[in-house]
């Protein structure tokens, strides 16, 4: 079972299985970066701003916590759950971030951010595993009880800072390159490593293929359960102090929504929502489709209630083809 699930992770941006020759193989496998570039392509025959340094470092700045977040939210999808609770757990990342690094600066800020949402994540995990509550249940309930922990420390006001090293994280550049980008890059190879080089890795991939059979292997199913969900909780942590510190300010409403926006991600770049199957590679694609699709709407004025029509369809039609994909295995 661990050898077919170390398979797995050597699928390509869709993180689909190649179960066949010609056409139909080849978009199994390079569909989301083909779509990209057809997006990048005509994206630039819209907009002749679309293309310039500046605004293409703008988008790599703009998916950057969300795809954090999303980053997350693929170790758990690939293992058959969901986290509907990220964008909550970001926002108590991002409160109690922000005030940290106004009482004790921004290094201690930064390990308790990681620490909370982790903490956060543990929680969701056990509740998954040990409490025998779906997925969807126990984030959803997290979602509100984080929100409602992120208002309640800051009895609903926002918390400004002005520190500069903290904010030069958000909002500082390495050779002209955004940090929330470097940052999300450098998870992002983290996380390919984890998924592609170790034991732990291959047992995500088991456990979403099929929890009994990696059980009856040897895995403990419960502990990868709960480490994804840990993980994508640390993610969250990450992606709320990306969040205060490009915007100065620790807020209880921030990251509202952003769960959906990770999942669509996650989706799109084609991580299976039945488990099993996925790629970071995939995700990272997912995010771009979704952060050029908003940039060059904004720079075509559309509407952005549109924009949010454009990600809904997005999102059901990755899913249509990944049940016509399974039902074609």
């Amino acid at each position: 079972m661990t050898d077919t699930a170390a398979e797995r992770t050597d699928a390509v941006p869709t993180g689909t299985a190649s179960t066949g020759g010609g056409s139909g193989e080849f978009l199994r496998k390079w569909g989301v970066l083909v779509a990209l570039i057809l997006l990048l392509v005509v994206s630039a025959t819209m907009s002749d701003r679309f293309l310039s340094l500046p605004n293409l470092l703008n988008v790599l700045r703009q998916i950057a916590i969300v795809g954090v977040l999303a980053i997350g939210m693929t170790f758990v999808i690939i293992t058959a759950g969901i986290d509907l609770s990220a964008g909550s757990v970001l926002a108590v990342a991002a409160v109690v971030t922000a005030d940290m690094v106004n009482s004790n600066g921004p290094l201690a800020a930064v390990l308790v951010a990681v620490l909370v949402g982790a903490g956060l994540g543990l929680v969701n995990g056990l509740g998954v595993t040990l409490g025998g509550v779906q997925p969807f249940i126990m984030t959803l309930g997290m979602l509100a009880f984080a929100r409602g922990l992120a208002f309640l420390y800051t009895g609903g006001q926002p918390i400004p800072t002005t520190d500069e090293t903290f904010l030069a994280i958000g909002n500082g550049r390495l050779f002209g390159i955004p940090n929330p980008a470097l940052i999300f890059l450098a998870l992002l190879v983290a996380a390919y490593f984890v998924l592609r080089h170790t034991t732990f890795g291959r047992a995500v991939y088991a456990v979403g293929s099929n929890d009994e059979a990696a059980r009856l292997s040897g895995i403990s199913v419960r502990r990868v359960r709960t480490t994804v969900y840990v993980i994508s909780g640390a993610t969250a942590g990450i992606a709320g102090l990306l969040y205060a510190s490009q915007l100065g300010v620790g807020t209880p409403i921030a990251g509202e929504a952003f769960e959906l926006d990770a999942i669509a991600a996650t989706v799109v770049g084609g991580t299976s929502l039945f488990g099993g199957q996925g790629t970071v590679f995939g995700t990272f694609l997912g995010a771009a489709i979704l952060g050029v699709l908003s940039n060059i709407l904004n720079l075509t004025g559309v509407n952005p209630f549109v924009q949010r029509l454009f990600r809904g369809a997005l999102i059901v039609a990755a899913v249509m083809l990944q049940r016509k994909d399974a039902r074609g295995r």
